[in-house]
Parts: structure tokens; C-alpha cells; sequence
């Protein structure tokens, strides 16, 4: 076990190695001259020089990516230029905000998804099957912006049960924060769960077939029994990996979603400082996001070696 540890761990330090040099490549070397992208064709030689100075940009590209990546080690990631403060900290305070977002979007995915995928599979053929099918099929159907227009419309602006948008700040309470969150989350699990319900019951008719669950239902266990206690642990495996890359997908892909709520969140930032041409924040973002993607992944490896024990006695 600890060799696959040891293997997964070295995979994961090649792949952040190799998205680095991608990520660098991509946005200081391919585009030509960043300082002339950020002040545009106008600016005048002298701010030219200047901003090219102290960006770096008159060392090798090598010099630039070591120093980089060595910043980024030690918690640096350089000082946005529209903003004109830390990168690490404009990440962190909107990653305050991305991350709870996405943490209550899987939640709710997986407390919708799972019971829905079960239910669909014990039901298989009937009512109930083909009613959570043509849920699935709406909520893959829906883009996740439109369902946020959609909760607005409805819980926002008809029935004023939470704001239509915002963030008040974690300052002014829990409860007030996870209300501006709950809204924009949702939005995010309906397509999110709809995809997991459907890999949930095919996990589950997959498993129903196994020798092992007719074996339990001779000793006279109950349907139900056998359902939650054999058959639902054993289909989780294909699940937890959908999980990894939900959440993966929430953290970076949540621009819509935090555009149409006005949410202060790492989304929000990207797309800012796109519009503003900071490549420094794009480049920063871009890679703690694709890190952040890794990492979820290796973990989620890890995750199978806990789920399936015949994992564990592979070399």
C-alpha cells in the first residue's frame, strides 16, 4: 500500500511540474510581450521599460519560471497589477467564498444524486425509474447559469426568501453568509447531481447482479437490507470518483454561477482580471486551479484504497 502511495505522490509532483511549465509557457512566452498586452499598443517606451522591469521580463524565461515556481513554494505569487496588492491574498479572500460555495454544491449534489440513483435502480422499469431519468435529462438540459436565473426569479425576487445576489462577508454571521450561498450552490448541484444519480443506479444494477448479493438475499436478508448493506457501499467506488472531479469542476468552473450572483469568489477574479488584462492574476489562477484539480484527484485515489480493500495488496 504504501508503494502505490509513494507512486501516486510522485505522479502528482510530475503532473504540477509539467502544468507549471504549461501554464508559464502559455502565458508568458506564446502571447509575445506581457507588459505590452497589460498597458496595450499605446503606452508609451519608457512605462513599457518600467513595467517590464519589474515583472521580471528582462531575465531568460527560465530564470523567470525557476523564480516562479520558487515564489509559489514559499507562499509568493507576485503583486497584482491592477490591483496592486499580494495575488496569494486577492486568491485567498476570494477562495474564502469559492471553496464553501462548492462544498455546499457537492453536498447538496450527493443528497439529492445518491438517494435518486438508488431509488431509480430499486425501481428499475418503473415509475419511479423513469421519473428520475427525466429529472436527470431537465438538469443536464438546464445550463447551470439558467438555473440561477431561474432560483432568482423564484426564490429572490417572487417569494424574497434570499437575496437575488452578493455576499454580505463571513464578518456578518454564518446563517446570512450560507443564505447568499445557498441559491447560487443549488444552481451549481442540479446538473452536477443529475450526472451522479445516473452513474449511482448504474453502479447499482451492477451490483445487484454480483453473486455475492443473491448469496446474502439466501440467508434471508431483506431486499432493503441487502440494498443498503451490500449493494449501495459496493457501487460507491465509481461514485467517489465522480465526486473528485465534481468538485473539481465546481471550484473551477463556478464563472458563470458567481457572475450571475455577483459572488466575490475565485470565478469572479479570473474573469476580472481577464477583462482588466492582469495576466499575472490569470496565470496564478489558472494554476492554483489546475493544482487544486491534481490534488482533489490524488485524493480521490487515496479514497479508493479505503472503498476497495482489493486495492490495498496491489504493488
Amino acid at each position: 500500500m504504501l508503494s502505490i502511495i509513494a507512486r501516486r505522490f510522485a505522479g502528482l509532483l510530475l503532473t504540477l511540474t509539467v502544468m507549471s511549465a504549461a501554464v508559464f509557457v502559455v502565458m508568458e512566452v506564446v502571447p509575445g510581450d506581457p507588459a505590452a498586452i497589460q498597458l496595450g499598443t499605446s503606452a508609451r517606451p519608457d512605462t513599457l521599460a518600467a513595467l517590464r522591469a519589474s515583472m521580471g521580463l528582462d531575465q531568460p524565461a527560465l530564470v523567470r519560471y525557476l523564480a516562479w515556481v520558487g515564489g509559489m513554494l514559499h507562499g509568493d505569487f507576485g503583486t497584482s497589477f491592477t490591483y496592486g496588492v499580494p495575488v496569494a491574498g486577492l486568491i485567498a479572500e476570494r477562495l474564502a467564498v469559492t471553496l464553501p460555495l462548492a462544498v455546499m454544491a457537492i453536498v447538496l449534489s450527493t443528497l439529492i444524486a445518491i438517494p435518486l440513483g438508488v431509488l431509480a435502480a430499486a425501481r428499475h422499469g418503473k415509475a419511479a425509474d423513469y421519473g428520475a431519468t427525466l429529472f436527470a435529462q431537465l438538469c443536464l438540459a438546464v445550463p447551470n447559469f439558467w438555473i440561477g436565473l431561474l432560483l432568482i426569479v423564484v426564490f429572490a425576487v417572487g417569494l424574497g426568501w434570499f437575496p437575488a445576489g452578493g455576499f454580505p462577508g463571513w464578518s456578518a454571521g454564518i446563517g446570512a453568509s450560507l443564505k447568499a450561498l445557498l441559491l447560487p450552490a443549488l444552481a451549481l448541484a442540479l446538473p452536477q447531481s443529475a450526472v451522479l444519480a445516473r452513474v449511482m443506479r448504474a453502479a447499482v444494477l451492477d451490483v445487484m447482479g454480483e453473486e455475492f448479493v443473491a448469496t446474502a438475499r439466501a440467508k434471508g436478508l431483506t431486499r432493503r437490507a441487502t440494498l443498503w448493506r451490500h449493494v449501495v457501499p459496493n457501487a460507491l467506488v465509481p461514485v467517489v470518483t465522480i465526486l473528485g472531479l465534481q468538485f473539481s469542476f465546481l471550484i473551477a468552473g463556478a464563472v458563470l454561477v458567481e457572475n450571475v450572483f455577483v459572488l466575490p469568489g475565485l470565478g469572479r477574479l479570473a474573469f476580472q482580471a481577464l477583462a482588466q488584462r492582469d495576466l499575472l492574476v490569470i496565470r496564478d489562477v489558472v494554476m492554483f486551479l489546475a493544482a487544486l484539480v491534481v490534488v482533489v484527484n490524488f485524493l480521490v485515489d487515496m479514497a479508493y484504497l479505503v472503498l476497495d480493500p482489493r486495492l490495498r495488496g496491489r504493488t
